[in-house]
This record gives C-alpha cells, structure tokens and sequence, in this order.
C-alpha cells in the first residue's frame, strides 16, 4: 500500500515537473570574472551558517559530511573545500552562483532543498562573489562525498522539479522603497543568507515552505519547536527592546531568557559574529511583521481535578529540584539562570522545547560575549514521564502562567527523539 502511495506522488510530481521544465528555460549568466572581497565573504559564510551543517561531527571543517536527518531519509551534506576532487576546487563562480541561485549542482542536476537555496537565492551576485573569494582561502581537504540514503521515490532527483514548480521562486533579493535602508538589511538577512524560515515555520506534506512564514514550526526528525518569530506570545518580539534581542542573539543569553537546542548551534556558529547592526536590523524588521497573538490549544484534556493533582505532585518536584537555580517564584537569576515566570518559551503553544530541556539538560552557547555559560543539567534519568509532565505543567501554569498542561504521551515522545 505505501509503496502504492509513493507511485502515486510521483505521478503527480512529474505532471507538475514537466510543466515547470517547460516554462524554466532561460539563458545563464554571462561567466564571472570579478574577484570577490575575501573578508566580506566570510562575514557573509557566516552570516550563512554555512559551517555546522558543512561539517561532520568531529570532522574537518567545510569537509562536508554531516548527516541531515528528513522525514524522507537521510541526506549527507557536500565538501564545499577547494578540494578539486572531492570538494568544489574546480568549480567555476557561476557554478557557484548557479547552486545559490537555481539549486542546481555543478553538472545541471538538481539540488535537494535541505541546501536552503530557496532562500540563498535572494543573495546578490556581489555578495555570492565574496562568499567563492573567501571558500577558495580555504584549506582543500580531501574527503569523498557520501551518497545520500533517500526513500522511493524520493532518491529520483529530476522529481524535484516538481517540487521547485511548487515551493521555489528564483530572484535576488529587491529593497522596499517604502522601507528604511536597517529594515531593508534586516529583510535580506532573515530571508535570504539567514534562511530563518527553513525551521520558524510550517512545513507541508512535501517539505516546503512559504517564504514569507516565520510563525512557527515543528523542525522535523529532532522534535524542537522553533517559536513564531512574528508572535509576541512565543518570542517577546513585540515587548522586547531592540537591545535585548540583540543580546540574546550575540550572547545567547539576556536578562529574560536564553537560547537552547538547535538555536544554541546557531548563535554560536553564526549571529554571535554579526555586527550588533545587523542583529538589529534583523530585529527591526521581524519587529515589524508582528502578528495578533492567539491563543490555541495543545489538544492536552485532563479534568480539574486532574489538573490539581499534577500541579501538586509539580510544585513538590520544583521545590526539590528547580528552585535552587530558577528560585522559588521563577525568576531566575538574571544572566544565570533564566526566569521561568513570563517566559515565553515555556508558554509556547507547543511544550516540547520545555520537556526536551527538562529530559535532556542543556548548555547555552559559548559565546564571546558569554564565555562560560550556566548550563541546566538532565533529568530524564531520575523522573518519570509522568513526573516531568507534571512539573512541566506546574511551570506552564504558576506565578501567572497560562499556559496549557502536558500529558506523560507527549514527554514520551520528546524522550524518544535525538538530541540534535
């Protein structure tokens, strides 16, 4: 029957494919002979995040080979060094821009959207030169690329053109005259080399997104909610001061919260080496794309004495393990331990960033401005599913909390998933 199923979505994949090869020709770009500004590029390959998924765990960096897990396989990404055999020594600028731009590899085939090109098509062309200039500084470091382990049918990658007729849009980014030049430098970092949609939003039957949602989503195979960057409720966008995004996005850490799981990986990596211009710029404009908050339900049901009787068995729970460090009322220990009251994290409609951090421990990033942050140690190990459910649902529900409880159903599932 699945397999009946998969024939059946590659029909209808090349149906749309083969209007999409249709409309899609178009001459290429003349050939690139300006030489790119070498720093710039690696400010911008930063910007990018362009190094921890470039890099296997323990591996060299940019020698590719890290795995991405999806729900249809696994994919592992490419040596991007100046390698010329196994890396992109031989690639040519437009080859370059061609894979930015188009998502298309260096012999015409198509790239699988993991590579957020929909998003790096947005990147000027000045701006991909710099990017090539400062990937040939590198050191080529020889390392085969591994072949990727793609389910029926996806593993037929002329099906993704498909797929492009459907969820890609070629075309660099355009400034809005009727914006500021900062919130036009903000547009073109959250939507383009930011690729922020790729895990803050709503994903469909088929992996794609819009390019314009940023409200939230569930990133799929890790099991962590990446908050609305446009809801006040999820992120603080609304109420915080510019400053103070802009601290917890260079340090990882601000008087009202801190990050963790994957967005730990991407302060470190990537925003904490931005200019505090930039991250403000990109706080300005996501600032401005503010939404209505709405309140919606976690499709938890527990009856009132139910409820009574988890918040009981939470608040003991609490008191021994978590008022130490977050204090008895939630209010942490300003650039130590976050608060738990207000804290939109916790209120999230989605709990599973709550329970994982709870199960699992977690360390905010090292960062220049935060060298040695506090970290928050697991206890997966000593409480059981109903008893994380239930100090879960007392944190969502005390000093003015109000936000949903959480069932033992959905603490086993965050306990089941990986960690990264």
């Amino acid at each position: 029957m699945k397999r009946l199923i998969g024939l059946a979505v590659a029909v209808v994949v090349v149906a749309v494919a083969l209007v999409f090869v249709l409309r899609a020709q178009r001459t290429q770009p003349p050939r690139s002979t300006v030489v790119g500004n070498v720093e710039a590029g690696r400010y911008l390959v930063r910007a990018g995040d362009c190094l921890p998924c470039h890099t296997a765990y323990g591996g060299k960096p940019y020698a590719g080979g890290r795995a991405i897990p999806t729900p249809y396989g696994t994919l592992y990404t490419p040596n991007i060094t100046p390698d010329p055999d196994t890396g992109i020594g031989k690639w040519s600028f437009d080859d370059f821009w061609r894979a930015l731009h188009e998502g298309k590899s260096r012999d015409g085939s198509l790239l699988y959207p993991a590579f957020p090109y929909t998003n790096y098509t947005l990147v000027t062309r000045e701006d991909a030169e710099a990017m090539y200039a400062y990937l040939r500084t590198l050191s080529p470091v020889s390392r085969q690329n591994r072949p990727h382990e793609m389910r029926f049918p996806y593993d037929k990658r002329p099906l993704l053109a498909g797929w492009r007729a459907l969820y890609f849009k070629e075309g660099t980014f355009t400034p809005d005259p009727a914006q500021s030049p900062e919130w036009n430098r903000g547009a073109y970092l959250v939507e383009g080399l930011g690729h922020c949609n790729a895990c803050h939003a709503a994903r469909s039957a088929l992996g794609g997104v819009r390019q314009d949602d940023v409200g939230g989503g569930l990133i799929p195979m890790l099991n962590w909610y990446a908050p609305s960057l446009t809801s006040n409720k999820e992120t603080g966008l609304g109420d915080w001061e510019v400053k103070e995004v802009v601290q917890l996005l260079k340090t990882g850490v601000s008087a009202r919260g801190v990050v963790f799981g994957p967005m730990a990986e991407v302060v470190r990596n990537s925003l904490q080496h931005l200019t505090e211009a930039d991250l403000a710029a990109m706080t300005v404009y996501l600032k401005s794309r503010r939404t209505a908050d709405h309140d919606e339900d976690t499709g938890v049901r527990v009856t009132p004495q139910q409820q009574a009787q988890m918040l009981a068995q939470g608040a003991r729970i609490y008191k021994d393990r978590c008022a130490e460090c977050h204090q008895p009322r939630g209010e942490g220990v300003p650039g130590i331990y976050p608060p738990l009251a207000s804290n939109q994290a916790i209120l999230m409609r989605n709990p599973v960033n709550a329970i994982r951090i709870v199960l699992n421990g977690g360390v905010p990033p090292s960062t220049q401005g935060n060298p040695r942050p506090y970290g928050m140690p697991p206890f997966g190990y000593a409480l059981s599913d109903g008893d994380v459910a239930a100090v879960v649902t007392y944190i969502r529900g005390a000093w003015g909390n109000q936000a949903g409880p959480v069932s033992h159903v959905e603490v086993a599932s965050g306990r089941g998933v990986p960690l990264d």
